[in-house]
């Protein structure tokens, strides 16, 4: 057994948003010694509700390019418990181009050399569903690689929001990575057993906030009977405030919403539906409910204008998850519990094709590897096998070279991704389009 649970931990967060994940953590017991966020509203934000707890917000919350020696020092903070972000996700989103290691933004694999040079006990990055599918299955292999290298036990998992009390899906993929002392100590949080609220129970009392009559808020209340979409719209990119992309807006309509905008406050008394339209739209407190602040974690206060706060909300990561993934944390660095290793992660194979050419002396025909997969129990057919290195060409420089007999192999070469090199194209991409980062 391990240090008493009053014992107080250290987190250092990059990417921080308006501080979804720092409310969870800072109630599961961390402590932030420095939180980096690029958008200065969200900073603004985030630097206000630490302020109101008592906590140094100008010292604590930088603003600016996280990568940058000048706002994030890892030197400053080696050691520190946990390293924790939510990088920027339009390099893995399905809406996006899925470019990964090409895309300026990329800051995954960065975050994992951080790891390495600040040796934190523990590492939480959370990312968007599409990191988990086939596409990236090689870049989530050679994280896995990195982070064994640096002496750190590293496992994947895709939750849901609304398995841990939010009233949305909003599936997140998300890496933990523990020195092995603690490793054998994690347990993933356990989805909440009870019943899952829906939108009209949650909203129903700011929907009548300024008089909207109780007969026709419940009737709304009472169609809205579901969980939400996955709240979306906090890219700069995108136009104004509103709940998504055309798929979403339908799916808000079954649930009597106007997604088409949000309100700058709630329905009042007499106000009725325009013809066609499915029911009011929500204000940002009521998205704000949604993502997560609700109950234990409504205590928190946005600053800025109705697009610029709902941007904010759009990004975060919801409070109750992070609270979640923080206790589970916390008691794998007490050493609470019976030590078990972390058993799925541990030699896991995410991409068999890049761990046959990682490991390969020489260049290989797409023959050559389907003969050496099946020898090592995986059975890929060559449609398959190129898939994967069409894929592997979009993260990894691949050398290719035509033999005599017209047959091509293949090479494994350098990850594409910005780790922190001065020479990087990163770093002209990145100025170039800053202001339009989120």
């Amino acid at each position: 057994m391990a240090a008493s649970d009053q014992q107080e931990l250290t987190v250092v967060e990059i990417c921080a948003g308006a501080g979804g994940q720092s409310l969870g953590l800072e109630q599961a017991g961390f402590t932030h010694v420095r939180a980096v966020e690029l958008d200065p509203n969200a900073a603004a934000t985030l630097r206000h509700n630490l302020n109101r707890r008592g906590l140094d917000g100008e010292e604590i919350v930088k603003v600016g390019d996280v990568a940058e020696l000048s706002v994030l020092n890892p030197s400053d903070h080696v050691d520190v418990d946990l390293l924790a972000g939510g990088v920027p996700c339009p390099p893995f989103s399905i809406a996006g181009k899925q470019l990964g290691a090409s895309d300026e933004r990329d800051l995954f694999a960065w975050a994992v050399e951080l790891c390495g040079r600040m040796k934190p006990k523990a590492l939480l990055l959370e990312n968007v569903r599409g990191l988990s599918g086939n596409r990236f299955s090689a870049y989530r292999q050679h994280v896995l690689d990195r982070l064994r290298s640096h002496g750190y036990v590293g496992e994947w998992r895709l939750l849901n929001a609304s398995d841990y009390g939010v009233v949305q899906l909003r599936p997140r993929f998300v890496l933990i990575a523990l020195r092995p002392e603690y490793a054998e100590y994690f347990r993933w949080p356990e989805p909440i057993e009870r019943d899952k609220q829906t939108v009209g129970e949650l909203l129903l009392d700011l929907m009548m906030e300024r008089g909207w009559e109780p007969e026709q808020a419940e009737s709304w209340a009472a169609s809205a009977n579901d969980i939400a979409p996955t709240i979306v719209g906090g890219s700069k990119k995108h136009g104004g405030a509103d709940l998504g992309p055309t798929r979403a807006k339908r799916a808000w309509a079954l649930l009597g919403v106007d997604a088409m905008g949000v309100a700058d406050e709630a329905p009042s008394f007499g106000w009725r539906p325009e013809p066609g339209k499915p029911g009011p739209k929500l204000t940002t407190e009521m998205v704000a409910r949604i993502q997560g602040w609700t109950g234990e974690f409504a205590d928190w206060e946005f600053l800025g204008r109705k697009t610029t706060v709902y941007r904010q909300i759009g990004n975060a990561f919801p409070p109750p998850v992070a609270r979640a993934l923080g206790d589970a944390i916390r008691n794998a660095l007490l050493k609470v519990g019976e030590a078990r290793p972390m058993i799925e992660e541990q030699d896991a194979i995410h991409d068999p094709v890049y761990t046959l050419l990682k490991s390969a002396t020489r260049p290989v025909t797409v023959d050559q590897i389907a003969s050496k997969l099946l020898n090592s129990g995986f059975v890929l057919g060559v449609p398959e096998i190129e898939r994967h290195l069409v894929n592997l060409s979009r993260d990894f420089e691949i050398a290719m070279e035509e033999r005599a007999n017209g047959v091509l192999t293949f090479k494994l070469g350098a990850f594409r991704a910005f780790v922190g090199q001065e020479t990087h194209s990163r770093h002209e991409l990145f100025d170039e389009n800053r202001a339009r980062i989120s």
